[in-house]
């Protein structure tokens, strides 16, 4: 499924560099956003040596179906505006030591 970075996820002072906000088409409602919390994010670099950054759907964002999605490293600003990829594959969760 495709899905187009919109923005970093920022306050007012501070920007956080690996959060980016994400509009998936047909998404409209915060309970169709929260289906993809775990869904692995892949964004591709449009250059001649072709970049795979990866990242995790964390969490909805606001009413309107916008996910929020944490990378690995951060995109660069060349990269809101830009589509990405969301896998139907969620990631599996480590368990944690009792």
């Amino acid at each position: 499924m495709k899905g187009i970075v919109i923005q970093f996820r920022r306050g007012r002072r501070h920007i956080h560099e690996r959060h980016f906000l994400i509009e998936i088409p047909n998404c409209d409602t915060k309970a169709k956003a929260e289906k993809f919390i775990g869904s692995i994010v892949i964004w591709k670099s449009p250059g001649k040596t072709p970049k795979e950054i990866k990242g995790i759907v964390s969490a909805a964002h606001g009413n309107n179906g916008v996910i929020r999605a944490r990378f690995e490293i951060g995109l660069p600003g060349q990269a809101i505006g830009t589509e990405c990829e969301i896998s139907e594959v969620k990631e599996k969760k480590k368990k944690e030591k009792e």
